[in-house]
């Protein structure tokens, strides 16, 4: 029996439910453009019955503060659509109303919050010092959203799991094409050392020989954009890393030319009238996983099952502007779990 983790941003979650956490499950609009909050309800609920997962990362999980409870929200939603995912857990609370959130089957999965912290990586809730104009001065960085540290206890073993919501590159706000030019490149320095800042924690992971999955949204991937070629690489490539600590998800290679490349995401681009489709969703195994993992992206127009399913194709779409990342685990010893 394998392990089945899904990680899936779902869309502005947390405007589908009220301050005590049950779901608003009314015909008003939601944040999907042309659904309402009881359709988004409804598929997004579709969508966790069908990938049938033990555990569930939520990007952009219901808000956490002194009058929301992701957790009451999650659980509550659970219960009223009898998912199997029925329990739920945050690591630290932000105040984006976008919160990284774990729904699991209590029955398969125990969760611990878990932060790392080390000399050259704080802990994620904290600052860290890196230059990013090359002024040999370090600037202090925060995350807006900090990663979530889980160690799981699993059917197939121990794992740590690192979950990310990582800084969107786009320059909102910009007043003029300079401007917009100039939130580019702060924006994508500021990406890029929370790469780094990862990377630093994935290494400290790696060598206290611990099974290690790094996933979410990275807002980034190879060759995603032009910028990559100012900085020399993705923010994706840096948590990567090489050599033999390399982490693996098998969407994350840079491209190459004329290749059809996968997508996780779908946005409308109003200026030129047409859907536009982005590689920003992984979930990255290390070594000793690698040769366990197997992939599939839940795309509604990419994967055969959801092309061949009316149902789960509209389900899909009305849910988020992401699809599911599928990562399924199989154990070490072929007859435990």
């Amino acid at each position: 029996m394998t392990f089945r983790l899904v990680t899936w941003n779902v869309e502005w979650f947390d405007r589908l439910f009220r301050d005590d956490g049950t779901p608003d499950a009314t015909d008003d609009w939601s944040a999907r453009y042309g659904v309402t909050k009881a359709r988004q309800l409804d598929a997004v609920a579709h969508v966790l019955r069908h990938v049938d997962a033990d555990a569930v990362l939520v990007v952009e999980a219901p808000d956490d503060s002194p009058s929301r409870s992701t957790r009451v929200a999650l659980e509550t939603f659970a219960e009223d659509r009898g998912l199997r995912v029925s329990r739920a857990m945050i690591g630290f609370a932000n105040d984006t109303r976008q919160e990284l959130a774990l729904m699991f089957d209590p029955a398969r999965v125990t969760p611990r919050h878990a932060p790392g912290e080390a000399d050259d990586a704080p802990r994620f809730d904290r600052m860290f010092g890196f230059d990013l104009d090359s002024d040999l001065r370090a600037e202090h960085l925060v995350w807006s959203k900090p990663p979530v540290e889980l160690d799981l206890v699993t059917p197939i073993g121990p794992l740590h799991l690192i979950g990310v919501h990582a800084k969107s590159k786009s320059a909102h706000g910009a007043s003029d094409p300079q401007d917009a030019l100039r939130l580019n490149i702060l924006n994508r320095r500021k990406q890029l050392a929370q790469c780094v800042w990862l990377r630093r924690r994935v290494d400290q992971h790696l060598a206290q020989g611990r099974s290690l999955i790094v996933a979410g949204d990275f807002n980034d991937g190879p060759g995603l954009d032009a910028f990559e070629t100012l900085f020399g690489r993705s923010g994706v490539e840096i948590v990567l890393g090489s050599g033999g600590n390399a982490l693996f998800d098998p969407s994350a290679r840079p491209p190459r030319i004329g290749a059809a490349l996968p997508s996780t995401a779908r946005f409308w681009d109003n200026g030129n009238r047409r859907y536009l489709n982005a590689l920003l969703d992984f979930a990255m195994v290390s070594p000793d996983l690698r040769p366990r993992a197997t992939w599939r992206i839940l795309h509604p127009f990419d994967d055969a099952e959801a092309t061949g399913d009316a149902v789960l194709r509209q389900a899909l779409l009305d849910a988020s502007d992401h699809f599911p990342v599928i990562l399924d685990l199989a154990p070490t010893d072929p007859t435990f779990g």
